[in-house]
């Protein structure tokens, strides 16, 4: 059994609401047995390089850690301030990577647009993205991106939604991928997309309430306890998702 511990959206910015949160989630990852641990998107909440500085002495494990950027996210200080955990090409904006963690290949792709919180995938990514998918995969294989590739039916985020589903579902569509892994909707969701599994951490920083769960005062919960996803594959059974929400 391979497993991936999905932690999305700490938002650290230095406070101690925020380290205490995602410290909650980063000792139940310490005391499992898993394989990598993924971290989708938000990672700082400013793009400050003392944000990214914090995060990288939070993401000290015993095994690879993978991280990839969110709409809160700033290219070059995510760079500089974690480059012990990114491998991408290029200096700035966008940070793609292909890593390859034991039998697992892992392509994450850099959805996000600088300066903006929706999610778009330029022509050169979708090129990127085709490119590195083509042929066939001998282990699992894992696109990991921050914005979900479909709406949340939710009035606010869905105004930060990604822009061109339809162009990734051209690319995604019959590429041998165990599943696509988001985060950005501080949410729990399982759905398909382009006739692949998608499945998405919750937030750590928060949770965003449904319009048909009861409704509080602000657009996010940051009393929601937080949660993490961990993602069991075997070869030759369905990828299997467990949600956990430690206190």
């Amino acid at each position: 059994m391979y497993v991936i511990a999905h932690l999305s959206d700490p938002h650290l910015d230095g406070g101690e609401e925020a380290r205490a949160r995602l410290r909650t989630i980063t000792a139940y990852v310490r005391s499992s047995a898993v394989d990598v641990v993924l971290v989708s998107g938000d990672l700082a909440d400013h793009g400050l390089p003392e944000e990214y500085a914090e995060i990288a002495r939070e993401l000290a494990f015993d095994v690879p850690v993978l991280v990839l950027p969110g709409n809160h996210d700033v290219s070059a200080p995510l760079r500089a301030g974690l480059s012990a955990f990114v491998d991408s090409p290029g200096v700035n904006h966008p940070v793609h990577q292909v890593r390859h963690v034991g039998a697992a290949r892992f392509v994450l792709v850099d959805s996000t647009v600088p300066g903006e919180d929706h999610g778009l995938l330029s022509d050169e990514s979708l090129a990127w993205l085709d490119r590195t998918l083509s042929g066939p995969a001998d282990g699992p294989l894992f696109v990991a991106m921050h914005h979900p590739p479909f709406e949340l039916h939710h009035p606010v985020m869905d105004q930060w939604k990604l822009q061109n589903p339809e162009a990734l579902a051209e690319v995604l569509t019959g590429k041998p991928i165990t599943a696509l892994l988001t985060g950005h909707v501080h949410n729990a969701i399982v759905s398909t997309f382009a006739g692949h599994p998608v499945v998405g951490a919750p937030g750590i920083r928060s949770t965003v309430p449904l319009p048909f769960e009861p409704t509080i005062d602000s657009v996010v919960d940051p009393q929601a306890h937080p949660g993490l996803a961990f993602h069991a594959y075997t070869a030759d059974e369905p990828l299997q998702t467990i949600y956990r929400y430690p206190r």
